[in-house]
């Protein structure tokens, strides 16, 4: 089976059997603030499907308020599990790390925001976010970017895949002072994992419909290195031969992207050209705060908004835009095959958007986060399915 499918497959199998009966029709109470308390303000549902959730830095916690505010109002049978992790508040720690870890691998699920990684080295090259992810062995980040209905943009009716191998490459975190004022960082690229994602590419591509999977690369530079990245994709295409494949230097993709986006379909790329990427196709249909992500790996699935930013200078000013994390949440929901739920927060949301009367400051509006939330919770009403 295909990888993406094993990902939903597995955790569907796992949540659904130890949560029988946990459907359409439950309710459930979630806490009215975005408060610092964990475990004891978990959101309690008979039956429901637990959830795992890392509220992160910034916004983070104003963000997860929104999709508990919007799950309660929707009767969404989730249990949430709450837990904080923050290098930036004093709340990190190896403790902290397994007791998030281990809460993930016993849900399978989990929603989490940015968790801000500082500047200053401090002894740990890896940062939290990145020991999460090797963990977790969440290796491919998957961003959809794609045009919200209502609201204009330099580039409309926008429709692509971005995904990221996010497990080595430049995030490797190996690095070392060689003599003094040299500084090596070692980029890592093995056959495997370089295989593993580009596969993944080509079954998302084959499941979702789509006609081109683009190879991102700089192996005119990076021969050996990016040059294996690009040989990978390129033997994994000979497999599926209904879809078109093509190769792109990074640099004239990011140029490409912003003259002409809609030659692309799927992208695929090493990691930390895939953050880059992933920020700049955000920023082509309206920024950080309309673009959902997530990431997979054989067992467990992630969600998460598509530009990682703590949006740090508006926390407490509830001018937070939460589109990305509620349509990141609806994602979540269609994963665990609660379509109902998923389909009428989806269409909630993009019914506020598309009426335009309520919208956040990055999106050229003056209505507060609550005014949003208010909004969506207002559009609420079933959907078939």
């Amino acid at each position: 089976m295909a990888a993406l499918s094993n990902v939903r497959w597995l955790t569907r199998a796992v949540v659904a059997a130890r949560t029988p009966g946990a459907w359409r029709g439950l309710g459930t109470s979630a806490p009215a603030h975005a408060a610092s308390q964990s475990q004891a303000e978990d959101v309690k549902v008979q039956g429901a499907f637990p959830v795992t959730m890392l509220p992160g830095d910034g916004v983070g916690p104003e963000l997860m308020h929104a999709v508990k505010e919007v799950f309660k109002a929707a009767a969404v049978p989730v249990e949430f599990k709450e837990h904080r992790l923050s290098e930036v508040q004093n709340m990190a720690s190896e403790q902290k790390l397994e007791e998030l870890l281990s809460s993930m691998k016993e849900n399978k699920v989990a929603i989490i925001g940015k968790i801000h990684t500082p500047m200053e080295y401090k002894g740990e090259l890896a940062s939290y976010d990145m020991q999460l992810r090797r963990k977790l062995d969440l290796f491919a980040n998957v961003v959809h970017v794609k045009s919200l209905p209502g609201y204009v943009t330099r580039h409309n009716n926008l429709d692509l895949v971005i995904i990221r191998e996010q497990t080595e490459g430049e995030y490797s975190s190996l690095e070392h002072e060689s003599a003094k004022g040299v500084i090596e960082c070692l980029k890592i690229v093995t056959r495997t994992k370089s295989q593993r994602i580009a596969k993944f590419a080509f079954d998302y591509a084959t499941k979702k419909g789509r006609n081109k999977v683009t190879a991102v690369h700089k192996a005119n530079i990076m021969k050996l290195g990016d040059g294996l990245f690009l040989q990978c994709c390129r033997e994994v295409a000979e497999l599926y031969p209904k879809i078109k494949f093509e190769t792109m230097i990074i640099d004239n993709c990011c140029m490409q992207l912003v003259q002409n986006p809609y030659q692309f379909d799927v992208l695929v790329m090493p990691n930390l050209y895939g953050n880059i990427i992933d920020n700049l196709a955000a920023g082509l249909v309206g920024g950080a705060g309309v673009v959902p992500g997530e990431s997979y790996s054989a067992e467990y699935a992630v969600f998460e908004t598509g530009a990682r930013h703590p949006f740090a200078q508006a926390v407490g000013r509830n001018i937070a835009n939460p589109t990305a994390m509620l349509l990141s949440a609806s994602n979540m929901l269609r994963h665990l095959n609660l379509e109902y739920h998923s389909n009428m927060i989806a269409d909630a949301v993009k019914k506020v958007i598309k009426v335009g009367k309520v919208r956040t400051r990055d999106m050229g509006g003056y209505s507060t986060t609550t005014d949003f939330i208010q909004s969506v919770i207002g559009h609420l009403h079933p959907h078939g399915g």
